[in-house]
């Protein structure tokens, strides 16, 4: 005899009174051992008190909510579905796909998905394939299936929006399935009428930009005002950020002259990448300028501006204006990194910098920085070259006093 809470399952187990319904023939209660009270958490909460003779969408939805074991909820489906009062909805669909998402159960997904197109008992939205795709993509990594739900919409009496779109074309770009990404496009257009927008384009730019395909990248800035869009901020930061790791310098200021050109309005991410470009190729007076021109044009640099400016110097070794700048930012309030300072101080002691050296250490560790050993020898090898008569213990033995 099943049990619940220490009462007979047919006289008073509020799952009982919940599943088994007048309508349900009675040779189906056998089955229900499965769904005992053990796989609902606290049935007391979802009403046990002000149990009805009937189940409302919401009470369903409490119950797969409440589920201990989420691998059950196809079970307790097939359970409730044989009642009389089972209205489906969308709503209780994805509360079921959340719970076969978080156990893995795709196969099982896929199954739910192809019953509930072949009964057609409710309308679902976008929004309910959007989730479905995304758990597809990122629980799953199943990306085929993401794409296959994508074009298999219109069975449902559903089109995808370009939202849905533009998120299946950014997984496509993120697990660098490239070769994908140009079909889905295609289908997407011709199949779905998906109507393009700069999102949509600005992720085709990021997906040509990490295969270095360039050329290509400047016949999507052409194709934006055939789809009545113009590139945005981001995209110019894409392809210049592209540029500047591969040291393409020059066109990326190009990329900003036709910012200007066009009214696009640089932000301090492309400054940030120009700044980066310029470090890398050891351009760092140019650097100096750009940042400068940051000024000038009344775009806030953020942390991430003083940082790229403060790694440019240090990388020329032009520690005494490192010095100055890094006063600079602290006295914006921004924190140089811990590499910062640990190149720095590096720098100050090859060049024997001894007076700024302790105003640095000093900020190093007002700011919550701990020096390693590795900084505190080089600091000891400055201040007691080898031959130095000052001392005869070894670093270790002055570091472990």
């Amino acid at each position: 005899m099943f049990t619940s809470r220490g009462r007979t399952l047919a006289r008073t187990s509020w799952i009982a009174k919940t599943l088994i319904h007048r309508a349900v023939p009675f040779g189906r209660r056998s089955n229900l051992g499965a769904f005992s009270s053990s796989r609902i958490q606290n049935p007391d909460e979802i009403e046990i008190n002000n149990y009805k003779d009937w189940l409302s969408p919401n009470e369903v939805i409490r119950i797969f909510q409440n589920l201990k074991n989420p691998s059950s909820a196809v079970h307790v489906l097939t359970l409730i579905s044989e009642r009389k009062d089972y209205k489906p909805n969308e709503a209780i669909y994805s509360i079921v796909i959340k719970n076969l998402g978080i156990s893995k159960n795709f196969d099982d997904i896929e199954i739910l998905m192809e019953k509930i197109k072949n009964e057609r008992k409710c309308r679902l939205s976008d929004d309910f394939f959007y989730n479905v795709i995304k758990i597809y993509a990122h629980l799953g990594g199943r990306i085929n299936s993401a794409i296959d739900m994508l074009f298999d919409m219109p069975s449902y009496k559903c089109w995808p929006s370009v939202r849905t779109f533009n998120f299946v074309l950014n997984v496509l770009v993120n697990s660098k399935q490239f070769d994908v990404v140009d079909k889905v496009y295609t289908r997407g257009v011709y199949e779905l009428g998906v109507e393009i927008d700069e999102c949509c384009l600005n992720i085709i730019v990021k997906g040509l930009c990490r295969c270095g395909e360039f050329d290509a990248v400047y016949k999507v800035f052409d194709e934006f005002p055939k789809q009545n869009c113009r590139p945005n901020v981001r995209t110019f930061a894409t392809v210049m950020h592209a540029l500047c790791v591969r040291g393409r310098v020059d066109e990326a200021l190009s990329l900003l002259e036709r910012m200007e050109r066009e009214g696009v309005e640089a932000d301090a991410v492309v400054f940030n990448t120009l700044i980066f470009g310029l470090r890398k190729v050891g351009r760092v007076d140019e650097a100096i300028e750009m940042f400068k021109k940051v000024m000038v044009k009344g775009c806030d640099p953020n942390p991430g501006t003083y940082q790229e400016m403060l790694y440019a110097l240090l990388d020329a070794k032009r520690f005494l204006e490192a010095k100055d700048f890094m006063g600079l930012m602290i006295d914006k309030r921004v924190n140089p990194s811990f590499e910062s300072y640990k190149v720095m101080i590096h720098g100050l002691c090859d060049g024997k910098l001894l007076g700024d050296l302790d105003w640095v250490l000093m900020q190093m560790v007002r700011h919550g920085f701990v020096p390693r050993m590795g900084i505190w020898k080089k600091i000891l090898g400055c201040l007691f070259p080898d031959g130095d008569c000052v001392t005869t213990c070894s670093y270790d033995e002055i570091l472990a006093d």
